[in-house]
């Protein structure tokens, strides 16, 4: 099984609903990082999972749809809460959407709000 794997950072905003959490129910912004990994048995014509540039195009345009905005302003987020996994399982099946290699057969992401707490999402496809 080969993967590869990419991760970028970047900062949004969110205040958690539905429960009395303290601070976290008040507008807040986290410095996220967000690993992706893909998996898959074989390798195209070029010897690749997928293009790395392909890759990196791809989790740049989907982080840029939440890069300094407030989740819970956004599609996808409306009414409800905008936990660390509920945000990890959307960065997957946006991502998993815009892979067209046919060769990938799973996709995992990693998604950390500090450095030592994360959720991650997998993706059989």
């Amino acid at each position: 099984m080969y993967t590869l794997c990419c991760q970028r950072d970047f900062i949004a905003q969110h205040y958690l609903i539905g429960g009395d959490w303290g601070d976290e129910n008040r507008l807040h912004s986290h410095h996220y990082r967000v690993e992706v990994m893909i998996e898959g048995e074989a390798l195209d014509q070029h010897g690749y999972l997928i293009d790395i540039l392909d890759l990196e195009a791809l989790l740049e345009a989907v982080i840029a749809r939440y890069r300094d905005k407030t989740l819970n302003d956004l599609p996808g987020f409306e009414g409800l809460n905008p936990s660390l996994e509920r945000f990890c399982r959307r960065l997957a099946e946006e991502l998993n959407e815009g892979l067209y290699a046919p060769n990938i057969t799973a996709l995992s992401v990693k998604l950390w709000e500090n450095p030592q707490t994360w959720a991650a999402y997998d993706l059989e496809r």
